[in-house]
């Protein structure tokens, strides 16, 4: 069903009816999470096997302490930071989808714009999840809870970080919740009750991503990450992950949900994005690697451990060089003239990008910045296997997070789904149509 058939927005008159017509709503998304074919069956099976292996991994780490994990009081943060580090851009990164859908008016961004917020959501669940198994004792979070504990807003950085995030997090759960409501019921969304929080949630992406580099670049004992360019190189990379990721899963809609219509638009838009960003990221990495490489002194000796290894101790070298690798791979790969017509070339070069970036901002970041320790000695980490299970298992509950959200919107953005045909059962394959929430004569007044 096209959006352009719509009826305009609800009188208020009609809005008891919108109450009424939401538990039904919310009964069509159940079903729709727990109803599919074998391959989605077959897939959230594995997910949930991985994901429960990491909660046992968990359980254990909560019975034993943090003795399970490699980090020591020389190094306090691990795996779990850098992966909360780069998740963190991979949800700010998401904007790239709604930029140009709601600033700049692109009609067939518009028509999977939901993609990218539903992207942020799973990535910001996520990003909790890490912070949740990093506390040796989570049940205490509730210190941080205002009213009941303290959160020291603002004169911590932490606090900081609590504010955007969730905020980040309510901010897309409400765009994402009205739109797919309103698709539901076959109503135009009413700009006002989700337009100003859009606008809203463009720059707070931007915020989460800074709060974070300044959470790092702010702790004074920590030189390796006294940088004014670690917040741009934050957002950079955060504007390679999303595209890249992105880009993936578009691919696989297009494979598993053909009547959700994705046109060649948005990927060859964020495929351009991509191109241009990945440069800058290199360049950015380039120049701090040569200013602490190249001007010496004992503030640098990080950057020496991490590239070069000191005193006999390398456990990060490959780690670096691998990520390097990555991005210079993905550099080119994304500017052969294949990629624009190869599907394969252009979908490896975001394989490569999302790895080498995963590096880059995780084990090439995170760790360094604890080498030496404050008292000039040199201990390594390597993650222990209970933190790759851990790590793993969030990974996959992300993922089923992102799977059954597009699982029920989808369906809904197609026309498959609505309050007038909420009986899954008797309606017929959706034909592929546009997924546009707004009609062509009204975009004009969006931006």
């Amino acid at each position: 069903m096209s959006a352009s058939s719509l009826p305009p927005p609800s009188a208020p008159g009609e809005r008891p009816d919108s109450v009424l017509s939401y538990p039904k709503f919310l009964w069509s998304m159940w079903r729709l999470a727990f109803t599919g074919s074998f391959a989605y069956y077959a897939g959230m099976t594995a997910l949930t096997a991985v994901a429960l292996v990491g909660l046992n991994a968990w359980a254990h780490q909560l019975a034993d302490g943090m003795v399970r994990t490699h980090m020591t009081d020389h190094v306090s943060w691990g795996l779990y930071i850098a992966n909360f580090t780069f998740t963190v851009g991979l949800a700010a990164g998401a904007v790239m989808m709604v930029i140009p859908a709601y600033l700049y008016d692109d009609e067939e961004m518009h028509d999977v714009v939901i993609v990218g917020e539903l992207l942020a959501v799973a990535a910001i669940v996520v990003c909790v999840g890490f912070i949740a198994v990093d506390m040796g004792r989570p049940d205490r979070m509730w210190h941080v809870i205002p009213g009941i504990g303290r959160l020291n807003w603002p004169v911590s950085m932490l606090s900081w970080d609590v504010v955007v995030l969730n905020g980040y997090l309510l901010l897309n759960l409400h765009i994402c919740g009205y739109l797919v409501y309103m698709k539901y019921l076959r109503r135009r969304p009413n700009k006002r009750f989700y337009l100003p929080f859009v606008f809203l949630s463009i720059g707070w992406a931007i915020s989460i991503h800074s709060v974070t580099a300044f959470l790092y670049a702010g702790l004074g004992g920590r030189p390796f990450w006294n940088s004014a360019l670690l917040a741009p190189r934050f957002i950079v990379s955060a504007f390679i992950t999303g595209p890249a990721f992105v880009i993936l899963l578009l691919h696989v809609i297009r494979r598993f949900a053909p009547a959700f219509r994705v046109a060649d638009g948005p990927i060859e838009l964020l495929a351009r994005v991509l191109r241009i960003t990945i440069l800058v990221n290199l360049f950015m990495f380039g120049s701090e690697a040569f200013t602490e490489l190249y001007s010496g002194g004992a503030h640098h000796v990080s950057a020496r451990y991490l590239f070069l290894g000191l005193h006999g101790k390398h456990a990060l070298v490959p780690w670096i060089w691998t990520g390097v690798a990555l991005n210079l791979t993905s550099a080119i790969l994304v500017h052969l003239p294949q990629s624009r017509t190869n599907r394969t070339v252009l979908m490896a070069a975001c394989v490569a990008a999302f790895g080498g970036v995963w590096i880059e901002k995780g084990m090439g970041l995170i760790i360094p910045g604890f080498v030496p320790s404050t008292l000039h000695e040199v201990v390594e980490y390597t993650p222990s296997l209970t933190e790759w299970k851990i790590s793993a298992g969030i990974f996959a509950a992300g993922l089923m997070v992102l799977v059954v959200l597009l699982k029920m919107a989808l369906p809904v953005f197609t026309g498959r789904i609505s309050v007038a045909r909420s009986s899954m059962t008797s309606l017929p394959p959706a034909a592929p149509s546009s997924a546009s929430l707004l009609p062509p004569s009204s975009r004009g007044d969006v931006s």
